[in-house]
């Protein structure tokens, strides 16, 4: 689940000099690699996750704010990059797009007269400079806002936050409620690969020797259970929903906090990737996302996803990317 935490605060994952090629349709890969198959999502207009025709040249050098929206209202159908996190983008068991993100996404993009979206999977590491070498025209993964993307993303506004959380054994024995706490206990630290909460930790202190690392948020909660680790670390809306994945009588979740590294509160707010130049676009989806913010939309598209009224946002891109 939001094996956000493909997302870090360091830049590693997203400088990498050169994005790993499109896979055909229905390549078996993993969740946390690139992705299986893909079917149509109906109701949004959601495309297989065959790349289309589309042309891949960069309309944002051409200036007054680039022409991308108008090219893709003539196509009618918008390439999105997805990395296969749950909730956030992927394909369900049934082949399906689905997800917090290309929901909205594609809410928004049919109210902005393109009336298709179609997946293309890669790894997260790889979706900024896939983006940038044309394979797709938006990120749409639910990545998180911070100023190093900033430098080579155009945002739109986040349309969500989250904060972190623990999950720990029944009564909290080691009464873990920080990073400051876990280390000062000498406690085991277990998390996800990629999770931002890696640097959050290392940061306030964790050594990297009283950390182990998970594939994903359900082997971190088994390794809790088993004694494998003291504290499981995510964001609150990952511990939440693995603690529903079945019976964890033994397991309880912290209160959620914003972490606050070097004196500045650590926002988990994530939104939607456009070439550096696409202000037209990004302008016209970020009018449509506001408006679905205000009217409560955005909470009934997400809220089948595990979102709740703690996750939505009044953040902007213009804040997170300033740091």
């Amino acid at each position: 689940m939001r094996y956000r935490r493909s997302d870090t605060t360091g830049t590693t994952d997203d400088t990498a000099e050169a994005s790993p090629p499109v896979p055909p349709a229905g390549a078996g890969l993993s969740r946390r690699g690139l992705l299986r198959g893909g079917a149509a999502l109906g109701a949004l207009g959601i495309g297989s996750v065959a790349a289309t025709g589309c042309s891949r040249v960069s309309t944002a050098a051409s200036g007054g704010g680039g022409n991308l929206l108008e090219r893709l209202r003539k196509q009618g159908v918008v390439r999105v990059g997805i990395a296969g996190e749950v909730p956030y983008a992927y394909i369900d068991k049934n082949g399906h797009l689905t997800g917090e993100a290309p929901t909205v996404c594609g809410t928004i993009f049919k109210r902005l007269s393109v009336p298709r979206i179609t997946p293309v999977p890669i790894d997260f590491g790889s979706l900024i400079p896939g983006l940038h070498a044309n394979q797709f025209d938006v990120v749409c993964a639910g990545m998180f806002i911070n100023p190093t993307r900033c430098q080579q993303v155009l945002f739109s506004d986040p349309d969500y936050q989250v904060q972190d959380a623990f999950l720990v054994r029944k009564g909290n024995p080691k009464n873990l409620h920080t990073y400051q706490d876990i280390a000062k206990s000498g406690a085991v630290m277990g998390t996800g690969t990629g999770y931002a909460e890696i640097g959050y930790a290392t940061s306030l202190g964790v050594k990297p020797s009283k950390m182990e690392i998970f594939p994903d948020q359900i082997s971190g909660l088994d390794g809790l259970e088993a004694g494998r680790v003291d504290v499981f670390v995510g964001t609150s809306l990952t511990v939440r929903l693995a603690l529903k994945t079945g019976s964890h009588p033994g397991i309880e979740m912290t209160q959620p906090f914003i972490p606050v590294v070097d004196g500045k509160k650590q926002y988990g707010a994530g939104g939607y990737g456009f070439r550096p130049g696409e202000t037209n676009l990004r302008n016209a989806f970020n009018a449509e996302l506001l408006t679905m913010k205000r009217s409560g939309e955005l909470l009934r598209l997400v809220s089948p996803f595990g979102f709740t009224k703690t996750e939505m946002t009044t953040l902007t891109a213009k804040e997170l990317c300033s740091g």
